[in-house]
């Protein structure tokens, strides 16, 4: 750095004074010191982890399709998204051309997620009780992860089929997706809503528009 020097000649026939040197103030180990905290905080910071959603996927078991029909009468729920953040459910598919129930609810803890519970109740137990061995250390996270995902996807667990209406908004989509999650729903998708759930809908509400 620039250092700068003053020096007093004194007056004439005197002996001049002695030479005072300027401040000087040296920085190199301030920037030393600099990249080591930098250093230090980039090895004791924890980096933000990725927020992941897990997706259950098809089974690799040849299954015949009379099976298939029969799992999905006995076991689906299909929840339809309606306007005005409304939000409707029902059991089982139409069979012998009888029509099911459509049950209005909401998207508060006693509603949606009150009956997902109650009918994944059996799934969401063994689910506390995988949980609770992880916090104990009696599983590894890797087996937690693939039990987790078995549970989810068992065959005992509910079939979830989640339709959309034209007027439903992306938030009842999102809410409705984290209630798969918190209700540990390992098998459910999103397919498009037919006319025969949208007549049940103008049904319900008296074809209020």
């Amino acid at each position: 750095m620039a250092e700068m020097q003053v020096e007093d000649k004194g007056k004439k026939g005197k002996k001049p004074k002695q030479k005072k040197h300027g401040t000087r103030v040296d920085l190199t180990p301030m920037v030393d010191l600099g990249f080591l905290l930098i250093t230090f905080f980039m090895l004791t910071t924890s980096m933000l982890k990725p927020q992941t959603m897990e997706i259950g996927v098809p089974s690799k078991d040849d299954v015949k399709e009379e099976e298939q029909n029969k799992v999905k009468a006995s076991q689906a729920i299909t929840v339809l998204l309606g306007k005005e953040n409304k939000l409707y459910y029902y059991f089982g598919t139409e069979e012998n051309g009888v029509t099911p129930e459509l049950i209005e609810t909401d998207y508060s803890s006693e509603g949606i997620r009150k009956m997902l519970m109650t009918k994944n109740y059996d799934v969401m137990k063994e689910v506390e009780q995988l949980k609770k061995d992880k916090a104990d250390k009696k599983v590894s996270q890797e087996d937690y992860t693939k039990r987790l995902a078995d549970l989810r996807a068992s065959k005992g667990a509910p079939v979830i089929m989640i339709k959309a209406a034209d007027e439903a908004n992306y938030k009842n989509l999102v809410d409705i997706l984290d209630e798969m999650q918190i209700c540990n729903i390992g098998r459910y998708a999103i397919v498009d809503i037919t006319p025969d759930d949208l007549a049940m809908i103008d049904k319900k509400t008296g074809g209020a528009k």
